[in-house]
């Protein structure tokens, strides 16, 4: 039996575009620039950049610290 798996990193409702538009929404909320997201998480400004464009697919562990520089549970970026 053959299971065909549709993807699209483009949709509108992918996970990486709610991770995204979250992240730009907390930040903007914040004040806070790409650069100063990425000194908050200890990540590499670049890597946000990337995240916020999806272009970048994102491990558990920077999810993580993205949620702890933002002072939100993981489930809040994740929630559209």
């Amino acid at each position: 039996m053959s299971f065909a798996v549709q993807t699209s990193t483009t949709s509108a409702c992918s996970a990486r575009s709610v991770l995204a538009a979250n992240m730009i929404r907390l930040r903007r909320e914040k004040g806070w620039s790409q650069e100063t997201l990425a000194y908050e998480c200890g990540l590499h400004r670049t890597f946000v950049a990337h995240v916020e464009r999806q272009a970048r697919n994102i491990s558990l562990d920077n999810l993580e610290r993205i949620a702890q520089a933002f002072a939100v549970p993981i489930y809040t970026l994740l929630m559209s």
